[in-house]
């Protein structure tokens, strides 16, 4: 009964052409299930009951490291669909090997895409793909709250303290959580990347959000990197400007992004001029490398996003993909002989184009 549910995409193009031609609604939904729970059966009968039938895409190991970091998947591929198939709800299952949805939905043409209610619909980077054959996005609201990194996490807690580490500020010692899951990040450049450049910044009236910027963020949030900032200030150093000055062009910057549902997991900052030969000013990797520590980031899956040669030079040696934007200097500072991996008009063009890498 297991066996005869699991399937190969190919094989499941005409079977969901014959259910479509049996007048029956073909339901699609997609996942890692690593670690099987109580969420995901939930989630899986309430998807049931919106279709006649059920297919369930479940992500290969590989798709599974590129988008969860390399310590995951816990259960491999061969047992995951295997319990996925084991459970009533599910009619049939397959596995895939891109990281998005869109190869899927291309092939299948299922009445319904169904995501948790967590998602958001303009979040869902392949929904477009419905379109062509009258598709819906469906979402269930979430009702169990257990998820599979979670329980890893608890899992975790009980062997000692490997999601926490020791953090020294001011005199004092405490205990920081540290993410336990490996993340991919965007590390964007500020003056003339996501803000217009203007020389020694530090009035927060002065602040000019280049257009597109807010959109390409937010379009990289969704996508589900972690957001990074990383900008070389030297005016601090040469005392142009204070610290406080560049925190308060900072808070008013971070409003803005707030107001779009944008979150910053943290900016990192060289205060030093360039006669100083620190360790943190771009293209030197201290701030990328404390980042990678402190928020646990696989840089090989990273983004880096600036205008100057300095921010493609950063990420060639971090081993991250780089893009070249247009805005501010567009790479005709001339400091470093550079080739980014991509050349964007805005971040918004970053967005989309990054989103069409991972998409092949």
């Amino acid at each position: 009964m297991i066996q005869s549910k699991i399937k190969t995409r190919d094989q499941l193009v005409p079977i969901c052409e014959t259910l479509r031609s049996q007048g029956k609604t073909v339901g699609f939904t997609s996942g890692a299930f690593d670690l099987l729970h109580a969420g995901h059966v939930d989630y899986l009968e309430k998807a049931k009951a919106l279709c006649d039938a059920l297919v369930v895409g479940v992500n290969s190991d590989r798709s599974v490291r590129e988008y969860k970091g390399q310590d995951r998947p816990i259960v491999p591929e061969r047992e995951r669909i295997k319990l996925v198939a084991a459970l009533e709800s599910v009619d049939y299952v397959f596995l895939f090997d891109e990281r998005r949805n869109r190869k899927n939905l291309e092939v299948l043409k299922p009445r319904y895409y169904i995501k948790a209610g967590d998602y958001r619909v303009e979040s869902l980077t392949s929904s477009d793909a419905l379109k062509v054959f009258d598709g819906e996005v469906r979402l269930i609201p979430v009702t169990e709250t257990v998820s599979s990194t979670a329980v890893i996490e608890r899992i975790l807690s009980t062997g000692g303290a490997a999601s926490e580490r020791f953090v020294e500020r001011g005199g004092a010692v405490h205990v920081e959580p540290k993410p336990a899951k490996q993340s991919p990040a965007v590390f964007f450049d500020r003056d003339g990347t996501v803000i217009a450049e203007a020389d020694y910044l530090h009035e927060p009236e002065r602040i000019r959000i280049l257009p597109n910027a807010l959109e390409g963020m937010k379009r990289f949030q969704d996508m589900g990197y972690r957001i990074v900032m990383i900008t070389n200030q030297p005016g601090i150093g040469i005392g142009y400007y204070s610290k406080e000055d560049f925190y308060r062009v900072n808070r008013a910057m971070l409003k803005s992004f707030s107001e779009k549902g944008i979150l910053v997991d943290k900016i990192y900052f060289c205060p030093h001029g360039k006669s100083e030969n620190c360790a943190c000013r771009k293209p030197e990797q201290a701030l990328v490398r404390r980042a990678q520590e402190e928020l646990n980031l696989d840089l090989s899956r990273s983004v880096i996003i600036g205008d100057k040669t300095s921010d493609i030079e950063t990420g060639k040696r971090a081993g991250m993909r780089t893009v070249l934007v247009r805005t501010g200097f567009g790479g005709r500072d001339g400091e470093f002989a550079m080739q980014p991996d991509v050349t964007a008009e805005n971040l918004l063009d970053a967005a989309k184009r990054i989103l069409e890498m991972e998409r092949k």
